[in-house]
């Protein structure tokens, strides 16, 4: 009895340390590190992302350093189980608005990521990223995913 009890309580265990670290869990995860990344590039080398920035916007170095600071919060919110949700859809909106500069990097003669190759190879990457923290969002929607 003593054994059947020990492995139920061990099913237990496993059950829900595997469902505590579903795909979703495991990505909102990677995403939160990657923007976080990515933001902090913003401020260590900026003067690489000012060809991502259009000619025709004004203020170049401060909309790099605002997106840099939206996505380190963005990724500290994805780490924070009461602001998760929030993350998510900041994750969502800057992936969505730096959409076009991919879509015309592609389009373009000179693309701002370098090649034609790199921009064709990145598109369906945003997409794919886009896809990702939408169920991510969905995920922690339904079930409250924790750290």
């Amino acid at each position: 009895m003593k054994k059947v009890l020990y492995i139920f309580a061990l099913k237990k265990i496993v059950f829900m340390t595997l469902k505590a670290l579903n795909i979703w869990n495991v990505l909102k995860i990677v995403i939160a590190l990657f923007m976080i990344f990515a933001g902090v590039q913003h401020f260590i080398n900026a003067n690489f992302f000012i060809p991502y920035v259009p000619s025709f916007l004004p203020l170049k170095m401060t909309i790099i350093y605002v997106s840099g600071l939206f996505e380190i919060l963005v990724g500290l919110f994805l780490f924070t189980k009461k602001y998760a949700s929030y993350g998510a859809i900041g994750a969502l909106v800057l992936l969505l608005l730096f959409l076009p500069i991919h879509i015309w990097d592609v389009i373009t003669e000179t693309p701002a990521i370098g090649s034609k190759q790199a921009a064709l190879i990145r598109l369906p990457i945003q997409f794919l990223l886009i896809f990702i923290v939408w169920k991510i969002k969905k995920s922690i929607s339904q079930n409250k995913l924790a750290l």
